[in-house]
């Protein structure tokens, strides 16, 4: 009869831990290297191409304390343990625990602060093209033409004031339904707003924009409509971020910064030549894609590693650690710290790239 032997079980206490923590190097040193390419992959996309930075969110600042601190209970955890002070050992564990997922719930809120700042994580472009006022469209409001200014709607040289914005929102809202099969029903027209297409005023016959020469509008043209009516709705000029540029947001080409006059960018005290205003136009937003893929995929480490930690805090209410027997709560603190400092990096990195 043939015998075979568990030489795992004969191996030093010294032995097996080594090579347990040399695992967690290995998966530390994959996951180093998978964000070294990723950053590495976000520098070299920003070569010539137009690149859009703005601040941080909020956030992202608050999940960064927090991960911090949950770094700190951890460790006074094992400090715990290893003095022998259960009671304690299970209050660390468990605020680190909570903590981890308060990262989580403060990196989920960060994301919807970037998408009501209008940064989303796929087809955005830097620059309004669908719908973009004045390429097709422009509205009279009390007899005088809307004008844009980066993302503001101006009236008289003056911004709109907020009541002013909802009313041009409230107007603007009735071609928000874009069916192919009925025409705009269009109500309480003429009287503040009237709408031109193609430098044309249109009119309302039987409730439906017409043209001059009384043909209703086509459907493309209806298209165009709805997509403006959607840049109104969402507060977007000629920007999809929200605010001023300059201010709130800046647009790079070439690491230099742009500036924005006349509804055109300007690079180094030239306008742009009209090649590079369509490239512009037609660049996507790759750096808010980035942002979001670096940050996101962080994020899926740190909510598997809370299972393992949701573990961890099991068995520490099941009194399976002591001072002699930790290791798998050592070795869970190892790769912890290591996801918090790297947050702090990627946090850093976007700070001054981004």
């Amino acid at each position: 009869m043939s015998m075979k032997r568990d030489f795992s079980n004969e191996l030093s206490p010294e032995i097996r831990e080594k090579a347990k923590k040399n695992l967690v190097y290995v998966g530390i040193f994959s996951i180093i290297m998978m964000f070294a390419g990723f950053t590495s992959a976000y520098i070299v996309s920003m070569g010539d191409s137009f690149w859009l930075k703005y601040p941080m969110p909020t956030a992202f600042w608050v999940s960064t304390l927090v991960i911090v601190l949950s770094s700190l209970f951890l460790e006074l955890g094992i400090r715990a343990v290893k003095k022998g002070n259960q009671t304690m050992l299970k209050i660390f564990v468990s605020l680190t625990l909570l903590s981890g997922l308060g990262f989580v719930y403060f990196q989920v809120k960060g994301y919807k602060q970037l998408t009501a700042f209008g940064a989303h994580a796929v087809n955005n472009h830097i620059i309004v093209t669908e719908g973009r006022y004045g390429d097709y469209y422009e509205i009279k409001m009390n007899g005088s033409f809307l004008e844009i200014n980066g993302n503001d709607y101006l009236l008289n040289g003056k911004k709109l004031t907020e009541i002013q914005m909802t009313e041009l929102q409230k107007f603007t809202a009735q071609f928000l339904d874009l069916n192919p099969k009925k025409s705009f029903v269009v109500e309480n027209y003429g009287r503040k707003f009237v709408l031109y297409l193609k430098s044309q005023p249109l009119g309302l016959i039987d409730g439906k924009l017409s043209t001059p020469d009384g043909k209703e509008i086509q459907y493309v043209d209806q298209m165009r409509l709805h997509d403006l009516a959607v840049n109104v709705r969402d507060g977007r000029g000629d920007f999809f971020v929200k605010g001023n540029i300059g201010k709130d947001f800046q647009i790079y080409f070439k690491g230099k910064e742009l500036d924005y006059k006349n509804r055109e960018l300007h690079y180094e005290g030239r306008r742009l030549s009209k090649y590079l205003q369509i490239k512009a136009m037609e660049t996507a937003d790759t750096a808010t894609s980035y942002l979001y893929i670096i940050t996101f995929i962080h994020l899926m480490h740190i909510a598997v590693t809370l299972l393992y930690m949701s573990r961890l805090t099991i068995s520490s209410f099941s009194g399976k650690f002591n001072a002699e027997e930790n290791l798998s709560l050592r070795l869970g603190a190892i790769f912890w710290h290591f996801l918090g400092l790297l947050w702090i990096y990627l946090l850093l990195f976007l700070l001054f790239i981004h």
